[in-house]
């Protein structure tokens, strides 16, 4: 196995921290502006996403502290269309979730062969992001 760049590593779990709280924001707001006859089911999609991107925040701050990073304090920029249709706000969703999902590939292409537990960790993640992408792409096809 190869050494781990540390420094590599937690610069880019930092970002993806910053990145899922940027989340959490994004989607509470996304919840809040969701309005029409599907509001509800769609209400609860974004809640959703918004508690599992703390959860991913936390665990990445977790993995951060126990490689003797310090979690960054910061959140990722968010842009605001201003545009707040259903098809909007999915559209503008999933470009973040395939943001994500690249940036953890980054991170499984910057820890493997150097940590199993960060491989796995890195991979499952994906595995959460590529089926975000797809729920999200199914939810786009009524709009399109």
């Amino acid at each position: 196995m190869k050494d781990l760049d540390l420094p590599k590593t937690i610069n880019l779990l930092n970002t993806i921290m910053e990145f899922e709280l940027a989340g959490v924001v994004r989607y509470t707001h996304y919840s809040l502006m969701v309005t029409g006859p599907n509001r509800i089911p769609i209400v609860s999609f974004f809640q959703a996403q918004a508690a599992e991107s703390l959860t991913h925040a936390q665990q990445v701050g977790e993995i951060i502290t126990g490689l003797e990073g310090h979690p960054s304090l910061r959140i990722a920029p968010i842009e605001e269309s201003d545009r707040h249709s259903v098809r909007d706000i999915l559209e503008e969703s999933l470009n973040h979730e395939k943001k994500a999902l690249d940036m953890y590939k980054e991170l499984l292409h910057t820890v493997e062969n150097a940590s199993v537990y960060l491989e796995e960790f890195a991979r499952t993640q994906i595995g959460q992001e590529e089926m975000h992408n797809i729920e999200i792409k199914k939810m786009l096809r009524d709009f399109i």
